[in-house]
């Protein structure tokens, strides 16, 4: 397949859509996009994740005990069709939220589903048939 640059443009949100499409991902399902952002202190996380809720944004907060120094994070997930647009759109807004509130935006990410339709019995042992069925 050959990449169509207006529909995935040569940039870091553009390349992991169309990776996204190469790896088999039906880019015309809804995804559950998660967005974070990190802040320095829990109040501004709170301040932050209580903007969001007034936004009625689905968000989660957690401090990540595994940088140095720890930080918040909120992640923001959002229900969309995985297009380009709007994805730059939301980046933009979550970004100026997140200076807002002197925190960082971060990037966003996914997780991916790719099924394979074909079925076959001879993949699986007579017990993990009886599991399917």
């Amino acid at each position: 397949m050959t990449r169509d640059f207006e529909q995935f443009p040569d940039d870091d949100n553009g390349n992991l859509l169309w990776q996204m499409q190469e790896d088999g991902d039906d880019l015309d399902e809804v995804h559950e996009i998660e967005f974070s952002m990190y802040f320095k202190t829990q109040a501004l996380a709170e301040k932050c994740a209580l903007h969001l809720l007034l936004e009625e944004q689905k968000v989660s907060m957690y401090l990540d005990e595994e940088i140095e120094p720890n930080e918040w994070v909120i992640t923001v997930f959002v229900n969309l069709l995985p297009e380009y647009t709007d994805i730059v759109d939301l980046e933009e807004w979550f970004n100026k939220i997140a200076t807002e509130f002197n925190g960082e935006y971060d990037g966003w990410g996914c997780t991916t589903y790719v099924f394979d339709d074909a079925f076959d019995e001879d993949d699986f042992t007579e017990e993990e048939l009886g599991e399917l069925k």
